[in-house]
């Protein structure tokens, strides 16, 4: 009896999904609550389990295809042993008797259209331009695995696939042909590479421009000489670590900086709907945090009830998650301010797009040392841009400048911060 495996529940407001990438090929072998198949939505990517041990029978929906909830993916069937569908309905033969015949009708076919390829295999066989009937599969019933193709390609002994035959002009005329070279056009897209988005960057892609289009989004600056913040860290990382078992970094700062701004600036933590300004009594502070398939932004909740430690442990918890993907939708909802810090990539100046609905985001950069005067003298201080883009429907220039005039303070003087002035 198979069982089947269906798409899961994704989350309040998700009904549909993109198939990432399947763990597993037909006929292989699983276990129980086995990752098999990895889908992407436009919050997150998730895997789903095998709903019991056995064999995959089969594979329903492809990758790169998008399904609903509930949807069939594939089925598993009861035993151990793997029954791969055969390639043909033809007798069975030796595994001896077919290859060579495989490899025979390969080339008068056309290439790797007409093997049973896997995705991944497909995409470097097609990148490479191999004819995989030269190649020694070594998978089951002789099949092609990513690993005989990359073995392939460093013995050199990988012919390229036939080309098929040009279509060509009645043999009427001796003439010379009028273009020596393919059109500019048609070059260029052969050198070019067509990859659909995931709904991540889809999703992405839309709010970021949504967000261009309704906010009347403007953006103020600042500087902030951090020496005082790095001396402190300086000092104490080490009995912080020690004690905390988390590392003492600067965005723990910036969050309490910027909470003690926004408790003096509120509209910066508002939000509109409709003809209302919703403000905000409490504080959940999103991060932005960059990962191999695009941005996210998991939310630090209630962080004006944390501590320092307590924040830098958050913080660290949640970006370990978002890089291996382990991110569930209720961490990014209900931000009421966001943070970015481009300093990491080695921006030193940017102006963030807002996260709507929110009303403000702030964005961090890198630290760099320039002359800059001090009570009359010109001297060398470790500088960092600090970037405030705010929605002007809400948050008016004042307001704007004084947020970032308080930030500047706190992180000049971390005994405010202590004190809460």
């Amino acid at each position: 009896m198979a069982t089947e495996i269906r798409v899961p529940t994704l989350g309040e407001s998700v009904t549909e999904a993109t198939v990432g990438q399947w763990f597993k090929k037909a006929g292989e072998a699983v276990n129980v609550d086995e990752p098999v198949v990895e889908l992407e939505t436009d919050k997150v990517t998730i895997e789903v389990p095998a709903p019991s041990g056995g064999v995959l029978a089969g594979i329903s929906v492809g990758e790169g295809e998008t399904v609903e909830v509930g949807a069939l993916l594939g089925e598993i069937s009861e035993g151990a042993a793997a029954a791969a569908p055969a390639e043909a309905e033809a007798p069975a033969e030796s595994k001896a008797e077919a290859a060579p015949a495989k490899a025979q009708d390969a080339p008068a076919k056309g290439g790797e259209d007409d093997f049973d390829l896997s995705p991944a295999v497909g995409k470097l066989v097609k990148e490479h331009k191999l004819d995989p009937a030269v190649i020694n599969g070594t998978g089951k019933d002789g099949r092609l695995t990513k690993e005989d193709v990359l073995d392939a390609l460093e013995s050199g002994e990988t012919p390229p696939a036939p080309a098929s035959a040009p279509v060509t002009a009645p043999a009427v005329s001796a003439a010379p042909p009028v273009q020596l070279r393919a059109p500019a056009a048609v070059e260029d897209e052969s050198r070019e590479e067509r990859v659909r988005m995931t709904k991540l960057r889809q999703t992405i892609a839309r709010r970021l421009k949504d967000a261009q289009n309704t906010a009347a989004m403007l953006t103020t600056f600042n500087e902030v000489d951090m020496g005082a913040v790095m001396a402190l860290r300086s000092e104490y990382k080490e009995q912080f670590e020690k004690r905390h078992g988390v590392r003492l970094g600067f965005m723990g700062f910036f969050v309490k900086a910027c909470i003690q701004a926004l408790s003096e600036v509120p509209e910066v933590n508002a939000e509109i709907d409709g003809t209302d300004i919703v403000y905000k009594n409490y504080y959940h502070v999103g991060i932005a945090v960059g990962t191999p398939k695009g941005l996210v932004v998991p939310v630090v909740r209630d962080a004006q009830t944390m501590t320092l430690p307590q924040i830098e442990a958050e913080i660290s918890a949640l970006g370990k998650r978002a890089r291996d993907g382990d991110l569930g939708i209720e961490d990014m909802q209900g931000g009421t301010f966001t943070i970015t810090n481009g300093g990491v990539y080695g921006s030193l100046m940017s102006t963030p797009i807002l996260n709507a609905p929110q009303s403000g985001i702030l964005g961090m950069h890198k630290i760099q040392e320039r002359p800059v005067a001090v009570d009359g003298e010109i001297v060398i201080r470790p500088m960092m841009y600090l970037a405030l883009s705010y929605d002007h429907r809400v948050v008016d220039g004042k307001g704007a400048v004084t947020f970032l005039v308080r930030v500047k303070e706190c992180l000049e003087d971390p005994q405010r911060l202590v004190l809460g002035v």
